[in-house]
């Protein structure tokens, strides 16, 4: 499953250059101009975890697969977006089709790379994109009211509870609140999704610092790790030039450099980590000797859903799953020590799958 998380910001706050980084790719132009970007570009990248390794060493597995995040590249945003301005709406369009906002803040001094707003200013620069985001939003519901509240006096269910979400939404909005904020109740969440409104999308603030800031951010990304945090969100650092070298190396030589600079992981890691805690996303494995292989879930999901992210036929015809948690399988040396020791339990519909959890599904055809 994995999740699509969306690049967006101001021009030449280093977003394509992220965005090659991670990628490791050069199809999103990096250039000190605002626009050079001119389709939304994509491109997913493997998640990293040490247990998948571990555990195709266990199984000797002939491959490894790990699970994707896939990178959505979007224009440079500038105000009136909106309206139009830029390549605005188009954009704005593209963002409403991810799972998350990676929102690239520009946290470093540069006087060879101009800024749009002519100074380094984090907190003036997520307030431009928020707004922008919201002013969409709000086009988008007011256009919407008049024919949903006709359809609610004629008696549409849907129809009024849509509205009932429209304007409380209306209402957040214009006072200035992203509709993230909005307080729904659980059986509204889908309707609420449906609305498809661009600050809904759970945020996670990139703060691109300069190299030596790198392992503990700077003045400015601490503004907005404090921003961040007033509102719920989620916020990491990165510097997008080291990513950039890093993504050519191996992986001895990474880690070698890394070491040099200080750092224990790439950012990389550091922003996926912090993307499947801003969407509660847990892994867990299929094992065995032709491959060992990663799955994204969301928490909380029962054993049949996670089944069906493999094949819809194996939620369908969901029988059981045989279960071994990452640590028993480990030190168990595989299925057949876990077994032995009565750790390969047998769950059924209604268990609720755990981060790590090794996973062989049986089904009905």
């Amino acid at each position: 499953m994995g999740f699509k998380c969306g690049i967006v910001g101001l021009p030449n706050v280093g977003k394509s250059t992220l965005f090659n980084a991670l990628t490791e790719t050069a199809a999103a132009q990096a250039a000190n101009y605002p626009f050079c970007t001119i389709e939304p570009n994509v491109g997913a990248v493997a998640v990293p975890d040490p247990r998948l390794d571990k555990l195709a060493e266990v199984a000797k597995s002939a491959q490894i697969i790990p699970t994707q995040l896939t990178f959505v590249d979007i224009a440079g945003l500038v105000k009136g977006a909106s309206k139009g301005e830029g390549l605005g709406n188009q954009f704005l369009a593209t963002i409403r089709e991810v799972d998350a906002v990676a929102h690239v803040v520009r946290c470093f001094e540069d006087s060879d790379i101009t800024h749009v707003e002519g100074k380094i200013a984090p907190l003036a620069d997520i307030e431009t994109i928020e707004t922008e985001l919201m002013l969409a939003d709000l086009e988008s519901l007011e256009k919407r009211i008049d024919n949903l509240g006709k359809k609610a006096k004629g008696g549409d269910k849907e129809s009024k509870e849509q509205l009932d979400l429209v304007e409380r939404a209306l209402t957040l909005l214009r006072e200035g609140r992203p509709a993230r904020f909005l307080e729904c109740k659980p059986e509204e969440e889908r309707t609420f999704r449906m609305l498809g409104l661009l600050t809904s999308k759970p945020v996670l603030y990139v703060c691109n610092v300069e190299e030596g800031a790198a392992a503990g951010g700077n003045a400015f990304s601490q503004q907005v790790f404090e921003h961040a945090k007033k509102e719920g969100a989620v916020a990491v650092v990165i510097s997008a030039k080291i990513e950039s070298e890093i993504a050519t190396l191996s992986r001895e030589e990474r880690a070698e450099f890394l070491d040099t600079l200080g750092l224990h992981e790439a950012g990389l890691d550091r922003l996926i980590r912090a993307g499947y805690e801003l969407l509660h996303l847990i892994t867990y494995f299929t094992v065995g000797p032709k491959e060992a292989r990663a799955w994204t879930i969301t928490r909380d999901t029962k054993a049949p859903a996670a089944a069906g992210v493999i094949h819809t036929d194996f939620e369908k015809g969901f029988i059981r799953a045989e279960t071994i948690a990452y640590d028993d399988y480990v030190r168990l040396g595989g299925e057949a020590g876990a077994r032995d020791a009565g750790k390969l339990r047998l769950e059924g519909k209604e268990y609720v799958v755990a981060d790590g959890d090794v996973m062989h599904f049986r089904f009905n055809t």
